[in-house]
């Protein structure tokens, strides 16, 4: 017996919309009171007080009063990165059963809640910083609750991210079923008229255009409507195609009759809200996901017949529960040997973060799911049904023009690097900083053992992560990364930066393979370092001027011996490094209390740099003896920082921000003057929402962050908890500050068995992170749930070091807060 529908709800703490829901097995979603026009918007007090802007979300009526000029959140959620084009060469395809320009593949992705989903990040390095998109062609922002709002508008950081990658990005327009709090009225809102005009679609037109992503996924499973409802609706997407390039997505569920029925096909009760007669409704449809061989078949043969290709639907597969565990017909989908049949509809490939244990245990599970069990996309042969779907589609890139840069940032972290110093400790995560992550993820080649790459997150030159090369290779590997289209001119030059675990020969060539031939690789040897930094090589490519760069790659030598190299920085590019020009006009929009004379969050905003070669902006704040410290990054002209200290008793602190270029040189700064009035409090809990990094979590919702956001009665996962060898929670306090306690909060003080408190453990200092670490407080024999350690000492740096973790032999480190109090 086939389901007709799938019979799950995702949880109403992430607000997100439900395809294809049976409501008698799942909880109905609360029905809210009818929202005024404000009610999804938020106050323009927001501005004033520096508080988190938010994405915007709203109901149709709502929506209808946002305009960006008054909403003090808008510009902190627009878009900085232009849709790449991309390019694809058959010849270099990773997988040889793999097609190109046939089925694409469409990402329905829940990245965070409907509601308080922050604009540009956060401090938690717990997040899906998605990479593999080579293989996607559209991403559907997720999301959408009755009790939240219906129309969802991407994060800024998701736009930035995939247009990078050449990958479109849709908001959501959501309707739920009844039973899940869905209102007919709120579909007939949508579709109101003024006149000739469509007012709830020019809204969605004017949030695409000013946020800058590409279109909307329509996603309407309220029942009860009848044939006018639904040509309606179907007349308002063709309104808007006719007037903009919005682009839409729709989800089968309603049909042309006005009820709710899944067709899981292209049928004559679906087929006019993708094409009616010579007027195009949308761009693509979402096939629900009990589709069938026959269904399939008669679905190509009826988008054909209207005129529209085959993959321009998207057969949908479920795996938000079960992953690369789910059952597919594959080969259905992609028959071996044939044409793809269509394309393929992926919702909440997200199930590889949310059932990680850690960020180890994600990326292995995100490479199974993307490119196999082998970690390799030529080599998808497993026992499993799921061979990785790099085993049918081929990869695309957008890399096509100069400069090229990647420092292999995969947009999240635990520390910040800067022109390879290390700026700030503490997690981040931020996919506007995301690098075009390697085309082939990992392909090696060799005749003997093979190098591992991995993306290494304990050094980076610039971000979060670098590219970490290990192994004992007995022969020659080439490791190809990157796909690549880069016209060589006269003053191309590719620049390496490396670091190696001690002095001497690298054993490593840069590696170009050229379109005229673009599987024989000329190499460009990196010769020897002169220490354990990092260090840049630069190689002229003049020699092939009037050639095409087809793919960018690595050689290591083979001697048998053992292999630990990063790559911090690759790069392709013309002439000398660009410095930019300098932003100018750096304003506080609005700043507000975290501890009151203590610190504050600011909202910050600039003029940009003239000449458009900004990849991004750095903003600092100026410390007394003349250093910097790190406040965050964007390409937006407009920044939240979550938390700006007071040093000591000063009466004002110099904010900065530089540009830094496309080719990653810096600008001259812009500063600002923040000032503090008060009395700082002789006693705060200093690392109360400070960055928090750890030796590793215990699963996605017990990160380090957890540690210091103030509560202990979240839950049982309202704490940071461990289970790695050494375990250990590390807190920047933002500046060296005197310390008079700490408090730590064990499980009791959580609501767990006094059992589960921890034994023995120490807390460490220092007040730079070259400084050794020295030991102020030693605990063995702890029983209490709550324990206090007076100390009289300065620090930046605070560390809690886990001996001991609990009463008996449970090996779980459970920490529900970590205070450090002081001035």
């Amino acid at each position: 017996m086939s389901r007709r529908r799938i019979p799950r709800l995702l949880g109403a703490a992430l607000g997100a919309a439900v395809l294809g829901l049976t409501p008698a097995v799942a909880a109905a979603a609360p029905t809210p009171a009818a929202p005024s026009p404000a009610a999804a918007a938020p106050a323009a007090a927001n501005a004033a007080t520096g508080t988190q802007p938010y994405a915007s979300y709203w109901y149709p009526n709502t929506i209808l009063g946002w305009d960006p000029a008054t909403d003090p959140d808008a510009r902190f959620n627009r878009a900085r990165v232009r849709l790449q084009p991309r390019t694809a060469d058959p010849a270099l395809k990773a997988n040889p059963n793999a097609r190109a320009g046939e089925g694409k593949i469409a990402s329905l992705v829940s990245f965070g809640p409907t509601s308080n989903n922050p604009s540009q990040g956060s401090t938690d390095p717990n997040y899906y910083a998605f990479g593999y998109w080579q293989y996607v062609d559209k991403l559907v922002f997720w999301g959408g609750s009755a009790g939240e709002g219906l129309i969802l508008a991407p994060n800024p950081t998701v736009i930035d991210a995939a247009h990078r990658n050449g990958v479109k990005v849709y908001g959501t327009v959501f309707f739920p079923p009844a039973a899940y709090g869905g209102q007919l009225q709120w579909v007939r809102d949508f579709v109101q008229k003024s006149g000739s005009r469509y007012p709830v679609a020019d809204k969605l037109v004017q949030a695409a255009q000013y946020y800058g992503f590409d279109g909307w996924f329509i996603n309407q499973e309220t029942g009860g409507g009848d044939s006018a409802l639904a040509g309606q609706v179907r007349d308002l997407m063709q309104y808007t195609k006719a007037q903009s390039a919005t682009e839409f997505m729709w989800y089968d569920a309603m049909t042309e009759s006005g009820s709710v029925s899944w067709q899981n096909a292209l049928t004559g009760a679906n087929d006019t809200f993708l094409q009616d007669g010579a007027k195009r409704t949308s761009d693509s449809m979402f096939l629900n996901f009990n589709w069938s061989a026959g269904g399939l078949d008669s679905s190509r043969t009826l988008a054909r017949g209207l005129g529209r290709g085959e993959y321009e639907l998207y057969s949908g597969i479920d795996t938000e529960s079960n992953g690369y565990n789910t059952g597919v017909d594959w080969n259905t989908l992609f028959p071996a040997g044939k044409p793809h049949t269509t394309s393929l509809g992926l919702y909440r490939p997200e199930w590889t973060w949310k059932s990680a244990t850690d960020r180890a245990d994600y990326l292995a599970k995100d490479a199974r799911y993307w490119v196999g069990a082998n970690n390799d996309p030529s080599n998808t042969s497993t026992s499993s049904s799921w061979k990785g779907l790099a085993s049918y589609v081929a990869e695309s890139t957008p890399v096509t023009a100069k400069p090229f840069v990647t420092n292999f940032s995969s947009g999240e972290g635990d520390f910040y690097s800067a022109a390879g110093t290390r700026v700030a400790t503490g997690g981040w995560n931020n996919l506007s900083l995301q690098d075009v992550p390697p085309t082939y993820h990992w392909l090696v080649e060799s005749t003997g053992s093979k190098v591992t790459p991995s993306v290494d997150f304990a050094d980076a030159y610039e971000g979060g992560s670098s590219l970490r090369l290990t192994g004992t290779p007995s022969a020659v590997n080439t490791v190809r990364l990157y796909q690549s289209r880069l016209p060589v001119a006269a003053d191309t030059k590719l620049s390496v930066v490396l670091k190696t675990p001690a002095a001497g020969a690298t054993r490593l060539a840069a590696a170009v393979s050229f379109t005229d031939a673009p599987t024989t690789f000329t190499t460009l040897d990196l010769g020897a370092t002169t220490g354990t930094g990092w260090e840049r090589r630069t190689l002229d490519l003049s020699a092939y001027a009037g050639r095409t760069i087809a793919q960018i790659g690595l050689r290591t030598t083979g001697t048998g011996s053992a292999y630990d190299l990063r790559i911090g920085q690759l790069a392709v590019y013309d002439g000398a490094v660009d410095a930019p020009a300098a932003p100018t006009g750096l304003t506080v929009l609005g700043a507000a209390d975290v501890v009151a004379g203590s610190s504050q969050s600011l909202r910050l905003a600039w003029t940009p740099s003239t000449g458009g070669n900004v990849h991004h902006y750095e903003l600092y704040r100026r410390n007394a003896d003349g250093t910097r410290s790190y406040l965050g990054a964007t390409p937006s002209d407009a920044y939240f920082v979550n938390r700006l200290d007071r040093a000591g008793t000063e009466a004002s602190t110099t904010v900065e921000v530089e540009a830094v270029s496309t080719e990653y040189g810096r600008s001259t700064v812009a500063t600002t003057t923040v000032p503090w009035t008060g009395t700082p409090p002789t006693g705060t809990n200093l690392a109360l929402g400070r960055p928090a990094t750890a030796s590793g979590q215990c699963n996605t919702d017990e990160g380090p962050a957890k540690a210091v956001n103030g509560t202990v009665n979240g839950g049982n996962s309202d704490k940071w908890c461990a289970l790695t060898s050494s375990k250990w929670l590390e807190v920047d306090l933002g500046s060296a500050k005197p310390l008079t306690k700490f408090v730590v909060k064990h499980a009791q003080a959580g609501g767990e068995s006094a059992s589960f408190n921890t034994r023995d453990f120490s807390v460490q200092v220092r007040s730079a992170a070259t400084d050794p670490w020295t030991t102020v407080a030693t605990v063995t024999g702890n029983t209490a749930g709550t324990t206090t350690h007076p100390v009289t000492t300065t620090a930046r740096y605070v560390r809690l070091v886990v001996t001991k973790p609990t009463q008996g032999t449970d090996p779980a480190a459970r920490i529900y807060e970590f205070e450090t109090w002081g001035a």
